[in-house]
């Protein structure tokens, strides 16, 4: 090296040194923080963008705008969330894309593979949101007396997208699970013109009737945790707090979900007010039930609903929602269906297992690539891509997936078959002669039965048993006297139904209210060679409650007469099933499913959400065994 080149080499070094010493000091302390830190991401393959997005009333939403580097004339994939949308846009730490979407809603297989940007906003009131929050904002209307509902934010948001993001193509979808699949029903009234496509998944719709709230009256109770969280702050920052390590101890404790709440300070938050205030199913629920008001608007937008056949949250809504369009014909043109083998939002990941049942495929993989991504490429892209089926749908048992032009109507017709109780609590396809007697049990409510095995464990669904209650064993059920387990003879040959079963259940109860848990069941062979603990299996295909009180109209309950004959009809949630050769079927009947749902007292009173403890009682039931059974779609003839 030259004297020339080393002396401006000492030089630069010099200028670096000084550069560095002259850095601004607070006494003898140097700071560390610049006044504005410039991120280097030009190694990204997506840009993004948190902007506030401008409401009619004056309200901004935060959105977050995912858009590929490489995106030029793409569709635009939008989820309106209450669960953080920032947090859903950071699940990752990484320059992809793709790594920091996998969770809740996102699916990097069909966002980042199908080109699409991706947009997650926060619901007015929640996270980085403007405005008041409300559990399942009604619709403007009777309810909702504003300028703006869900609906009109969502509409707002398309108008500000299709303005402001060059890189798309002005083809807007809309899609989520569980309230975000509410929120993707909402856009479906009065549509803004660019909302191309919507895929509700796993969708509340009717909180009463069979989505999170209540199921037939009876009250969820596992579910005062999430409105807690969700209702007392704007951030969720308060945070439920248990005070015995099993849920069923606790609950048991805190005598009923009145009580429990409000020992919670929950009388502070509104829809837990609303909740003790419309026990029964009136024109609070019934104005805001999203079946009945689609059903009024008409279906303008291709939309796939999205039903998960154990699902273990809302296994209601899609189905609800599916049967209430396709009444129509102007709406069948844009109406389909996808079910499969998950628990409640179990297509958007690895879906190889049903819980303990081995499905010998990824069954949520096939449901994205197959159905899924055709669906919304066919809609947000310019190419001509060919639609899936009207309806395509699991069969459980025999592990297929099969296409179909609709679902069996929900009435009964020649494919039916009925299951009828017998003498010796065995199930067969035809009717006991003559007096057949009855079968009792004792229902306490100081000792209820058990959703799940106890200990029961809510709070921490990684070490719950909540993700898939719904596919648990059912043997320790059976195995209490104030169940009632009823069981078939071998098949012989595969039986499989489809539809929604209807149990007809004739009973008597020596006290003045009661609810009734009907669950249908798949007995596995005591020995299951290709998986040895699958022997023996009891799994629930399908199951539900009704509340006594509401046994003749869900709008006005009245006590149960002690001692006399009533008929309790439940509708049990879909099933597409087959009994294979070898099993066996078997229906359950009980009086609690505890502390899934919460306390009957078994002596009628105004409220049971706010029972005193002296209204709890013991009752026995006594089931008509010759006016009992079940009437379901059998597809194939049995064989037992």
């Amino acid at each position: 090296m030259t004297m020339k080149k080393l002396l401006m080499v000492s030089v630069c070094a010099l200028t670096f040194s000084q550069t560095a010493l002259a850095q601004p000091v607070t006494g003898s302390v140097y700071t560390d923080m610049p006044t504005d830190f410039h991120e280097i991401n030009s190694a990204f393959d997506y840009t993004r963008q948190d902007v506030m997005i401008p409401m009619r009333d004056g309200i901004k939403l935060h959105t977050v705008i995912l858009i590929p580097k490489a995106a030029k004339n793409a569709g635009i994939l939008m989820t309106r969330t209450p669960y953080n949308a920032a947090h859903m846009a950071s699940l990752g730490s990484s320059s992809h894309m793709a790594s920091i979407l996998p969770g809740y809603d996102n699916m990097p297989d069909v966002i980042v593979e199908g080109g699409y940007i991706r947009v997650l906003q926060d619901i007015r009131g929640k996270f980085g949101s403007e405005g008041e929050y409300v559990m399942n904002r009604p619709m403007r209307g009777p309810l909702n007396g504003t300028a703006v509902d869900e609906n009109t934010d969502t509409w707002d948001t398309i108008e500000w997208l299709v303005h402001n993001v060059p890189q798309s193509n002005g083809k807007v979808g809309i899609l989520g699970v569980s309230y975000d699949g509410y929120t993707a029903i909402t856009a479906l009234f009065h549509p803004h013109p660019a909302l191309k496509v919507s895929v509700p998944m796993n969708p509340m719709v009717d909180g009463w009737m069979g989505d999170d709230w209540f199921h037939n009256g009876a009250f969820r109770e596992e579910m005062l945790p999430y409105i807690y969280d969700q209702g007392a702050t704007r951030k969720n920052t308060a945070e439920w707090w248990n005070s015995a390590y099993d849920s069923y101890t606790f609950f048991l404790n805190g005598v009923s979900a009145g009580a429990v709440g409000k020992s919670r300070g929950m009388d502070q938050i509104g829809f837990f007010r609303q909740l003790l205030a419309h026990p029964a199913y009136d024109s609070w629920w019934q104005l805001q039930a999203l079946d009945r008001l689609l059903s009024k608007e008409g279906l303008k937008v291709p939309t796939m609903l999205v039903h998960s056949l154990w699902d273990q949250e809302d296994n209601y809504g899609a189905i609800a929602v599916y049967d209430a369009l396709r009444k129509h014909p102007e709406a069948q043109s844009n109406l389909w269906l996808a079910m499969g083998p998950w628990n409640h939002g179990g297509e958007i990941h690895a879906a190889s297992m049903l819980g303990s049942v081995d499905l010998h495929s990824d069954t949520g993989l096939y449901f994205r690539k197959h159905v899924l991504m055709p669906f919304l490429a066919h809609y947000l892209k310019d190419d001509a891509i060919p639609l899936p089926a009207r309806v395509t749908a699991y069969r459980s048992g025999e592990n297929e997936w099969e296409s179909m032009d609709a679902l069996p109507a929900p009435e009964c017709d020649s494919q039916c078959s009925s299951l009828y109780f017998q003498p010796d609590r065995g199930l067969a396809f035809t009717k006991p002669v003559g007096n057949a007697g009855k079968l009792t049990y004792v229902s306490d409510p100081d000792h209820p039965v058990p959703y799940i095995s106890r200990p029961v464990i809510s709070k921490d669904e990684a070490n719950s048993g909540w993700r898939w209650w719904l596919t648990a064993d059912q043997r320790n059920a059976e195995a209490r006297p104030d169940v009632l387990s009823l069981t078939s003879g071998v098949l012989t040959k595969p039986f499989t139904i489809t539809g929604e079963p209807l149990m007809h259940l004739t009973a008597t109860t020596t006290g003045t209210d009661g609810d009734f848990v009907v669950k249908l069941i798949d007995v596995y062979p005591d020995e299951v060679a290709s998986q040895p603990a699958m022997g023996g299996y009891q799994l629930m295909v399908s199951g539900n409650i009704l509340r006594g009180r509401y046994r003749k109209s869900f709008e006005k309950p009245e006590p149960i007469p002690a001692n006399v004959k009533q008929v309790y009809s439940v509708r049990l949630p879909m099933v597409n099933h087959t009994f294979l050769p070898g099993h066996r079927i078997m229906i359950q009947v009980q009086s609690s499913w505890f502390p899934l749902y919460d306390r009957n007292p078994q002596t009628y009173v105004d409220n049971i959400m706010v029972a005193p403890k002296s209204a709890y009682k013991s009752a026995e039931i006594s089931v008509d065994i010759a006016d009992s059974w079940l009437e379901i779609h059998g597809r194939t003839k049995p064989a037992l």
